[in-house]
């Protein structure tokens, strides 16, 4: 028995180190104590500045006014007491980053397969072929944390599922549990919503083969099994979903109040937004040869390319060698890329085999989802689909970037890919078979292939979109050189692509015919994968995208126009930054309350203020949102800070208000009117009003005493009945009123503002961020969290029982 189990965990042990060893390499920077520079990562580091600030002194913020006037802290970074948690640390090494994002591919993907009955050796290739898909390596690169975790975990949710389908009831549903609480734990709704259309094409697929087999107790018995689990690990973050849910309806996921462009719009992100970044219909060659759209928007020449030749004539050699660092090979339908997805040539040749060789249930689940979700990625340049699901199917309008759907490919592409060589090398195919599939799959992906290593400019012109600026600017010599370096650069990759193919081929051609051993055959397939995968990821993350320790901490430097205005100890004001791009920045965050900022989900209606009224340079709406002080840019284009002396302060009171009935008039009436005097109201709210009148006098007075993101205060004199409007963000799922320690109602006043009627007399009047769903919502998830745990550690320990058991001598 002692023998066997040494047998038995041996290969798991081994795939272990070799996951370790491979990660730490890649990323061997990190050996040499540097640090690797994430954008959306340096962004999180601004937005988030403010809450760390304040966790700093003891208090944990669910609000944060750092950026776009105000919005819930918990989008941005929350603390969470699930249990889940402790799983998390176990799987990405206590976050060690960015070894911890590679390890999390490897390990769930090598789950997966082993619960899809592959062997541990052919799984740790298959775990590699997944981990290594460029896409996983250009979201580290740009720092989407949460995105490239919630992947990993993606695959071990449906293995889980399918294992519970096979009768494997105990195991499958633990497996589908723990991981499923474990990606909705890291909070990328996107890809969680993407692995349930892979589930539910699965158990449409699983429906109607159990109806033609007739065999519906194990179907019953699987959904209820697994429904139960699902709603402990959904559970185990219940506070986190019920807070962002309630938030979507008043972000720009959720549905627009104005009825202007209705032919645009959803009830979540407007479809243009949307689809903004469609991957183009032959763009979806790039799973097989890597630049066949030119890879990036900025990309490395050599001193061989057709652009150094034409730079050198102009202006020299010197000059040539700095430009060709940075071109635009990209070629695309999409505004601009990191880089595509590359599944691997290898790969590619393998899921073909598969379409011929796997059994019907497996094959056309694979077959279907992975044609679902590149035709969804195709967005706009596929409309009936993606119209259908924008305005059908739920939730599905919820997400932008619509190319990420290439996600559920990445994940069924590698794994039809493997499922056919185990049946390959299981030799549970008969061999004819096989050797048709082969060559069919010879022929399909060779052929393309070798067409466009031979012939890369037979379809295509290689015109991108930004060549007509440069054709403008008569820069026709220029673009001529680019679109030859595209063309050529389709070319290398295509013949490289090929090479790869024939490599493998002859593997499995030697031993489908008995010239090689299945244990040569696995390290010559595991080599050449990584070459393959390996060197196509360095291009888009390599050690260029790492610095020193000490540079690192250097994200955000500090500018006089900064240094200036922080010599303010106005407690709360804002600032709006035009010297960068003020909505889609989060550097201004890290120092002020901006006007901006970088989010992709921000409130609503104060997206339709930026659009309609603050990129307009509506002073009225600027100065309602006590934008003190602007940054502009001198002749040097270096910042500088301007006093804005009309910035309305935080909280003020008018003597007049406007009744208007709906969304539509409350935006019109912000173009032309003074929010020092006046409140545009929507009729909604007519009863806080309704037969009042309101003075303004100079005897009363309403100033800011204390602020803390969460909890503000103010001191109010009022020498009769006063409208107050604030100016401070609305937000009605969490903030409360009070008025001398007494709960009040307030109200939305100027669009995105609070208001409030405050009595005569002398008032405390605070506004408390005390959001029900977060703090009801995060006991609900500790308490599911350790009922998860409990169902664990009872569904491991009686496997491991059985395992014993049925192995004792």
């Amino acid at each position: 028995m002692k023998n066997k189990l040494i047998k038995t965990f041996i290969p798991h042990v081994v795939a272990i180190i070799v996951f370790l060893i491979i990660s730490i390499a890649y990323f061997s920077p990190m050996l040499e104590g540097k640090k690797l520079i994430q954008g959306d990562y340096v962004h999180f580091q601004g937005m988030s500045k403010e809450i760390m600030d304040f966790e700093e002194q003891g208090v944990e913020s669910q609000w944060t006014n750092s950026m776009f006037g105000g919005m819930p802290a918990y989008l941005i970074k929350s603390a969470n007491n699930s249990l889940v948690k402790q799983i998390h640390k176990v799987f990405t090494i206590d976050n060690y980053r960015p070894v911890a994002f590679t390890f999390i591919y490897l390990v769930g993907f090598y789950i997966a397969l082993l619960l899809f009955g592959v062997n541990p050796w052919l799984s740790l290739i298959g775990a590699i072929v997944f981990a290594f898909s460029s896409y996983n390596f250009i979201i580290i690169a740009a720092g989407h944390n949460t995105k490239a975790f919630a992947i990993g975990y993606m695959a071990p949710i449906i293995a889980g599922i399918y294992a519970t389908f096979k009768g494997r009831y105990l195991l499958g549903a633990a497996a589908t549990g723990m991981f499923l609480a474990l990606q909705i734990y890291v909070n990328h709704l996107q890809i969680t919503y993407y692995t349930l259309l892979v589930v539910l094409v699965f158990g449409i697929i699983e429906l109607i083969f159990t109806i033609k087999s007739k065999k519906y107790n194990s179907f019953l018995k699987a959904t209820g099994i697994l429904l139960i689990v699902s709603i402990i690990a959904f559970s185990s973050s219940f506070g986190k979903m019920w807070s962002t849910y309630e938030y979507g309806k008043y972000s720009i996921r959720g549905k627009s109040e104005l009825t202007n462009d209705q032919g645009n719009k959803t009830s979540g992100l407007d479809k243009d937004y949307a689809t903004a970044w469609s991957y183009g219909i032959s763009e979806t060659l790039t799973v097989l040869i890597p630049n066949f759209k030119g890879g990036a928007s900025g990309v490395a020449l050599s001193e061989k390319s057709a652009s150094y030749d034409f730079f050198k004539k102009m202006q020299g050699p010197q000059y040539a060698k700095q430009v060709i660092k940075q071109m635009p090979m990209y070629w695309g339908s999409m505004p601009f890329t990191s880089g595509p997805f590359y599944f691997g040539a290898i790969v590619i040749f393998f899921f073909v085999i598969g379409i011929f060789i796997l059994d019907p249930k497996l094959k056309w689940w694979l077959l279907i989802t992975t044609g679902l979700s590149v035709a969804l990625a195709w967005g706009h340049n596929f409309n009936f689909l993606t119209d259908l699901f924008l305005d059908y199917f739920p939730g599905y309008n919820k997400f932008r970037v619509v190319s990420t759907t290439l996600v559920i490919a990445q994940f069924t592409v590698p794994l039809m890919a493997i499922l056919a060589l185990k049946k390959i090398f299981d030799e549970s195919v008969e061999k004819q078979k096989v050797e048709k599939a082969f060559k069919n799959s010879l022929y399909i992906v060779g052929g393309i292939a070798l067409f466009f290593s031979i012939l890369p400019g037979a379809l295509f012109d290689f015109a991108a979109q930004s060549d007509q600026s440069y054709i403008a600017q008569g820069g026709q010599a220029f673009v001529d050189a680019l679109r030859e370096d595209r063309k050529m650069m389709l070319r290398n990759d295509a013949f490289r692509s090929l090479v790869f193919i024939l490599l493998s081929a002859g593997i499995v051609f030697a031993f489908i015919k008995g010239k090689l051993k299945l244990n040569y055959a696995l390290g010559l397939l595991l080599i050449f994968v990584l070459i393959d995968m390996w060197s196509v990821d360095k291009r888009y993350l390599n050690d260029n995208n790492f610095v020193s320790k000490r540079k690192a901490k250097e994200s955000f430097q500090m500018t006089q126009a900064d240094k200036y205005i922080l010599q303010d100890k106005d407690p709360d004001f804002r600032v709006l930054n035009v010297s960068v791009d003020p909505f889609n920045n989060s550097s201004t965050s890290y120092f002020h309350k901006s006007i901006g900022g970088y989010h992709g989900a921000k409130m609503r209606r104060y997206q339709e203020l930026i659009e309609h009224q603050i990129s307009k340079n509506n002073m009225g709406v600027l100065n309602m949102l006590n934008t003190k002080y602007f940054i502009v840019p001198d002749n040097n284009r270096q910042p500088v800070a301007q006093y804005n002396p009309e910035a309305l302060g935080n909280a003020w009171f008018v003597s007049e208000y406007r009744i208007v009935p709906n969304a539509d008039a409350e935006m019109a009436s912000l173009d032309d009117f003074n929010p020092g005097n006046e409140a545009i109201i929507d009729q909604r709210f007519e009863d806080f009003v309704a037969g009042k009148e309101f003075m303004k006098d100079t005897v009363s007075s309403i100033k800011l005493e204390t602020y803390i993101p969460n909890h503000l205060t103010y001191i109010a004199n009022c020498s009769h009945e006063e409208l107050a409007v604030f100016s401070e963000i609305y937000y009605p799922k969490g903030w409360n009123a009070f008025i001398d320690g007494n709960p009040v109602d307030h109200f939305r006043a100027n669009y995105v503002l609070r208001a409030l009627v405050i009595p005569e007399g002398n008032h405390t009047i605070e506004f408390k961020f005390e959001p029900k769903s977060y703090y009801l919502g995060s006991k609900i998830s500790y308490a599911s969290s350790v009922i998860l745990l409990l169902f664990l550690f009872f569904a491991f320990g009686k496997e491991i029982y059985v395992y014993f058991k049925e192995n004792k001598e």
